[in-house]
């Protein structure tokens, strides 16, 4: 692999134009409620909400009033991905009223900047004597990191250079900080996404530095002595969520081995997929093959066997973690939103490496149905655990699942989650379509525009399409004279039958097909129209026998859509379903249900739980009787209120 030459040129979102019934609707929700919403639970105006302190912070630490520092010590980061969602939103929908709070929100930040660069809210209030001493617990750089990504995406919306000015003097200070030269220390954070960040602000910035330290915390994570071990023992042991430990779990924060020699994904599923993101930016940036391979062996792992169909990682909620290859549990899953918005991260920066359908089949699985489904449909109720079965009762009373609920919440005391939803819905623009000299990449099926340089000319490409309920779409160009390029299809894993023509002429595509996209080469005109069906058929998915959840059980899925049985439409105990997958099962739109989707309709045998009795337990097999079952979409699963759910049901 050479160097960065050979990457996939991704697009801003500024030059994307969403025209999408599906994704339109929910880039207006974030407009003009999730973003309004947001911005008042950070000033803590939510009735019943859990408060969030985070603007009061910074108004302590930029002295304009008097306090103590309240919430989690990296509460800063909910501002700074609201930011960041606010500017990816004015790249395509100014909004002057919007603009306007946010550099008040700008200027507040500046404030609470020290003179040295340094901005931490929890520091500069609490024990600003403490700066640098804990990284495994206290997300210093975490928290930097995410600051800066939100002042790249508000500089690059509206060209105003204050919060970017800020961010660069941070990362300016942190430069003098740590790094491998005498004085300096030696470390990295316990919670990576400086690295990715700091990709990003050499990207924009040109300054090699930046780069040389993303580099620098990636290279030195896990090596001996081991930073963070050696931390906690100058510390006494002391860890800042629990106090006195006899133990550091170094896998925990992925820091227990060097990057490279890392094989199976282990630890916080966040903090594992932000860094394999980084590492994916930097192998793709600098050529490092060694970090590549790594990256590939990292992504076969946690795809072939520690992710859930639904997109989602992460399987316990001690530790919000991976934990062994093939325990995937459905009732006690953690499956954090943030940790499916990280993976679609690092699947993108994949794709840039290497343009293969894998990579943007598993971008869409995490996009269509667990970051979607961690937001209701109203904006104002989030998940930050994703199950594959709620029982609700269990729910409330068995400690076990107290992680899980059975219906969103309006705020968290720790929401990462709800502005990270955001910032990726308003950067939707930048996953649809990649290009090179000479290619345009599709990677996801959304109506959407976008101007893209090939071969020294400008093309713009114009998408309609019906996804996610059917699989058409329909492309077509503005070209300034008749020009020679190739477009790439991807042809979806899930589809095992698709149509290609062009002017209404049939394609036969089967030997244009490679890695997962079809590549369509000819001189392009205006008048050029390419009509690409891929066929969404209801598909009744297995999962391998080591996934000792599933035994016995199988799930729904219908193009990029993984489905689910809910209480309102199958009754309660969904675990007495079986569903006769020998029976037809028919796909069709319901105008009335939740607003408009596709629902799978079909046969099921439920056992009679009614003639029991008293029994526990009996010789004989139950009753039965054959009853109709509706599935909807997993995503759009918990907006009519409490009740049982379930992804994978028995099969008769």
């Amino acid at each position: 692999m050479e160097k960065s030459k050979e990457l996939l040129q991704t697009i801003s979102p500024k030059e994307v134009h969403i025209q999408d019934e599906f994704w339109s609707g929910y880039n207006k929700l974030v407009r003009e409620v999730v973003i309004p919403y947001q911005y008042d639970a950070l000033h803590d105006r939510i009735a019943d909400a859990e408060p969030s302190h985070a603007i009061k912070n910074f108004e302590i630490a930029a002295g304009r009033s008097e306090g103590e520092f309240h919430g989690f010590v990296f509460q800063d980061t909910d501002v700074a991905k609201w930011i960041e969602a606010v500017g990816y939103s004015l790249m395509t929908h100014p909004d002057p009223e919007l603009e306007r709070i946010t550099d008040e929100v700008i200027q507040l930040v500046s404030e609470a900047q020290g003179e040295d660069g340094y901005l931490n809210t929890y520091f500069t209030i609490k024990e600003p004597d403490k700066r640098w001493t804990n990284l495994a617990d206290c997300h210093e750089l975490y928290t930097a990191g995410h600051m800066i990504e939100a002042g790249v995406a508000y500089y690059q919306a509206t060209g105003k250079r204050q919060l970017l000015d800020v961010v660069c003097r941070l990362a300016d200070y942190i430069d003098t900080v740590f790094g491998p030269e005498e004085g300096k220390l030696r470390g990295y954070d316990g919670h990576q996404e400086i690295e990715l960040a700091l990709v990003k602000l050499y990207r924009l910035t040109g300054e090699e530095k930046y780069l040389r330290l993303s580099q620098f915390f990636i290279d030195e994570r896990g090596q001996q002595p081991n930073f963070l071990k050696q931390e906690w023992e100058n510390r006494d042991r002391i860890n800042f969520f629990v106090g006195k430990t006899d133990r550091i779990d170094l896998a925990y924060s992925q820091a227990h081995v060097p990057v490279r020699e890392q094989k199976v994904a282990v630890g916080h599923a966040v903090r594992a997929v932000y860094m394999y993101t980084a590492m994916a930016d930097l192998a793709g940036q600098t050529g490092d093959e060694s970090l590549y391979e790594a990256c590939k062996t990292l992504w076969n792992n946690i795809v072939h066997k520690q992710m859930y169909v639904t997109g989602g990682i992460g399987s316990t909620h001690h530790g919000e973690a991976f934990t062994i290859d093939y325990d995937l549990p459905n009732d006690t899953v953690y499956s954090e939103t943030c940790a499916a918005v990280g993976m679609v991260f690092f699947a993108h920066r994949m794709l840039q490496i290497q343009p293969r359908g894998e990579y943007a089949d598993v971008l869409e699985r995490a996009l269509y149905n667990t970051v979607t489904g961690g937001m209701s449909q109203d904006g104002k109720h989030y998940f930050y655990v994703n199950p594959l079965e709620v029982w609700p009762a269990a729910c409330h009373h068995n400690p076990d699942k107290h992680h899980v609920k059975p219906v969103r919440q309006k705020w968290f005391g720790c929401s990462c989650c709800p502005p990270n939803v955001a910032r990726l819905i308003t950067s939707l623009g930048q996953y649809i379509y990649s290009s090179d000299e000479d290619t345009i990449y599709t990677h996801l099926y959304v109506g959407a525009s976008a101007d893209l340089p090939i071969g020294g000319r400008n093309v713009r490409i114009q998408q309609e399409t019906g996804y996610p309920w059917n699989g058409a779409s329909r492309f077509t160009f503005t070209l300034e004279k008749p020009q020679s390029f190739t477009l790439a299809l991807r042809l979806p894993g899930w589809c095992k039958q698709a149509a290609l023509t062009i002017n209404g002429e049939t394609v036969q595509y089967a030997s244009l097909l490679r890695d997962g996209y079809v590549y369509i080469q000819r001189e392009w005109s205006d008048d050029d129209v390419v009509e690409w069906n891929v066929e969404m058929d209801v598909q009744v998915i297995h999962a391998n026998p080591k996934l000792r959840a599933t035994a016995g059980k199988v799930a729904l899925q219908r193009g990029p859509l993984v489905y689910c049985l809910e209480q309102a439409d199958n009754g309660e105990l969904i675990a007495a379903l079986q569903i006769e997958t020998d029976q037809p099962m028919t796909a069709r739109f319901d105008e009335t249900l939740l607003g408009g989707c596709t629902i799978i309709e079909g046969s099921a045998i439920r056992e009679q739980e009614q003639n029991w009795g008293e029994a526990l337990y009996q010789d004989h097999a139950p009753e039965q009787t054959r009853q109709s079952f509706t599935a909807i979409p997993y995503f759009m699963w918990g907006n009519r209120g409490e009740g049982d759910m379930a992804v994978w049901i028995r099969k008769a």
